[in-house]
């Protein structure tokens, strides 16, 4: 049966220049294929380099910031290394006073605090009762 088929297929006669005429609409075809994806390749090739430079300039900052910062900490850590008070007395009325502070802004977040937990379990009896309701 193959045989058969390929029999009348070497029969059809080809008309003349359809190679030619192939070869062009294929060579065409590749043309605009090529020109499609051309410039999608350059936006492409762009947004790397755009990157590679920023990578490049982020790490030049950073090696110069820590290298400053390495150099200045000499200065930073003889300032941590002083007494603020040299008056023990007055250090300790500072100390008193922050601790004070401390204290007093802790009780206020206690008051809230125990306003919303009131107010919570306020809720949570209405839901109880209400649940108890659909029962």
């Amino acid at each position: 049966m193959d045989e058969l088929n390929l029999k009348a297929l070497e029969q059809i006669p080809i008309p003349e220049g359809l190679e030619e005429r192939l070869s062009a609409k294929i060579d065409e075809w590749e043309r605009e294929e090529l020109q499609q994806k051309a410039p999608k390749a350059q936006r492409r090739s762009l947004l790397p380099k755009a990157l590679r430079y920023t990578a490049v300039a982020a790490s030049v900052a950073l090696v110069f910031g820590v290298g400053y910062h390495l150099l200045n900490q000499d200065k930073y850590t003889n300032l941590a290394e002083q007494d603020t008070y040299q008056d023990p007395l007055l250090a300790q009325q500072e100390a008193e006073r922050a601790l004070t502070l401390l204290a007093v802004n802790l009780n206020k977040g206690m008051g809230h605090l125990e306003k919303a937990k009131a107010l919570s379990d306020e809720t949570e009896e209405r839901l109880n009762e209400q649940l108890n309701l659909l029962k």
